[in-house]
């Protein structure tokens, strides 16, 4: 616990003034977060950075995650997102004729499938933060406020399991504990940071992404599972990889922009 809460501190340092700063640093550090999450995700299935289904997973992420103000980059050549990564999939799939299927068709779909996992939730942390800093604050406190009032809910009147089989440690009585935390907060937040909703709306908003938010967490935890690994990563100490991180967050920040909350 003493590792957890000197790495959370430290990586809390670095994190959320780059968050707090936007602009350019903020677009480059996230291309960074994104980048790593996506190699964890792809070890998981033993296809390495260093190669060439890795490379083009790599690059095709790299040109998902430009900000709608930089898309002029992709304007002038004459392509688009969906273009590129439809020739990511033409490129992985000849990729598997070459290695007479020693690379997959089920590799190359897990390739495609990790990048739009981790791209489109990392494209939609920019343009989230691109709207202001008050979405960013929103999301990352509802997805911090759910896993306390998860934690410390399940672990003080949790007795059905939620979901036994990927997340033994999951309670029903912590699911709906965590919810009801993200609740309070979002009553708390609007009296101090309106973010121009009817408080009505907000509430409901904030218990679709607490419920996605936790889902999200589970998403992350059923892969792990399946692949036999216990951890994403291990660059940040007692807490594991940069995904294991980032997993709600993945999900929460695409519906903040489908609840037209943003």
């Amino acid at each position: 616990m003493k590792q957890r809460i000197i790495t959370g501190i430290i990586a809390g340092g670095l994190f959320l003034p780059i968050v707090w700063i936007g602009g350019m640093l903020f677009v480059i550090g996230t291309y960074v977060i994104a980048t790593i999450a996506l190699q964890e995700v792809l070890k998981m299935r033993s296809i390495k950075v260093l190669s060439i289904p890795g490379a083009i997973s790599i690059i095709t992420l790299w040109v998902f995650l430009l900000p709608d103000e930089y898309y002029e980059i992709l304007n002038r050549l004459n392509y688009t997102k969906i273009e590129t990564a439809l020739f990511a999939v033409l490129l992985l799939l000849i990729y598997t004729v070459a290695k007479k299927n020693r690379f997959t068709f089920d590799d190359a779909a897990f390739s495609i499938f990790a990048m739009l996992y981790v791209g489109i939730g990392f494209y939609y942390f920019i343009e989230t933060r691109d709207e202001g800093i008050q979405f960013v604050i929103y999301s990352l406190l509802v997805i911090w406020t759910t896993d306390s009032g998860a934690y410390f809910v399940g672990r003080s009147f949790g007795r059905r399991k939620l979901w036994p089989d990927i997340s033994p440690n999951k309670t029903v009585e912590g699911f709906i504990g965590g919810i009801l935390s993200a609740i309070v907060f979002a009553v708390v937040f609007a009296l101090f940071v309106p973010l121009g909703l009817p408080i009505w709306y907000l509430l409901i908003a904030t218990v679709i992404l607490s419920i996605f938010g936790q889902l999200g967490d589970l998403v992350e935890s059923a892969l792990k599972r399946h692949y036999g690994v216990k951890d994403s990563g291990n660059i940040l100490p007692g807490h594991g990889g940069l995904l294991d991180r980032f997993d709600s967050l993945l999900f929460v920040l695409p519906l903040l922009h489908i609840l037209q909350i943003v």
